[in-house]
């Protein structure tokens, strides 16, 4: 079975995030079989670990071991943009004049070619050949005085289905297109 990649994310003060995401990723394997990958932040900054494979295949115990946080994001890859490399395994980083954003991504951009060169031009530089690298320095670039202000202003640029799971120093952001193509299913558990 093909679908589109899948995406998770968690914000769960007093408990380490890591192994939730792990077995969500393993729930929703059947999105995406390429990469499998999880950020966290535990309020001393995002780390990531991704790799190629199953989710299984991609983390060891010592890794999650590692990603200690109380917020995290996670990925499956089935690649529609991009070549199916490790530097195209999500969650992708992407950091600018003291901002740092983590980010998982469904779904096709139509206008990625023109964002990327635009963004391009102003001196952002790629590491990857994923559509979701431009997406995360649009919203660095993206003019506003938070977070919110910055991805409305991306998403009004955005043409294209897409679902997003965000990442920052003390936020979970979750995003879809305006017209809900791609899946995202917010969960709110209260104690």
């Amino acid at each position: 079975m093909h679908e589109s990649c899948g995406v998770f994310g968690v914000y769960a003060p007093g408990i380490n995030v890591a192994q939730t995401t792990f077995f969500a990723l393993f729930a929703l394997q059947h999105r995406g079989q390429e990469s499998a990958g999880i950020a966290v932040n535990d309020g001393n900054g995002i780390k990531i670990h991704a790799s190629m494979g199953l989710v299984s295949q991609a983390f060891t115990e010592t890794d999650l071991d590692l990603l200690k946080g109380y917020i995290g994001i996670g990925h499956n890859r089935y690649s529609t943009t991009g070549s199916s490399k490790p530097m195209n395994a999500q969650p992708i980083m992407a950091k600018s004049e003291g901002l740092t954003v983590a980010l998982a991504h469904n779904g096709n951009i139509i206008n990625c070619k023109l964002l990327h060169d635009e963004l391009q031009e102003r001196g952002y530089h790629f590491h990857t050949s994923s559509d979701s690298e431009v997406i995360a320095n649009l919203i660095l670039a993206s003019p506003g005085q938070n977070w919110q202000e910055k991805i409305e202003y991306a998403m009004h640029r955005l043409q294209g289905a897409y679902s997003l799971v965000i990442l920052t120093e003390n936020k979970l952001i979750g995003v879809r297109d305006p017209f809900g193509v791609r899946p995202l299913c917010p969960l709110i558990a209260r104690e």
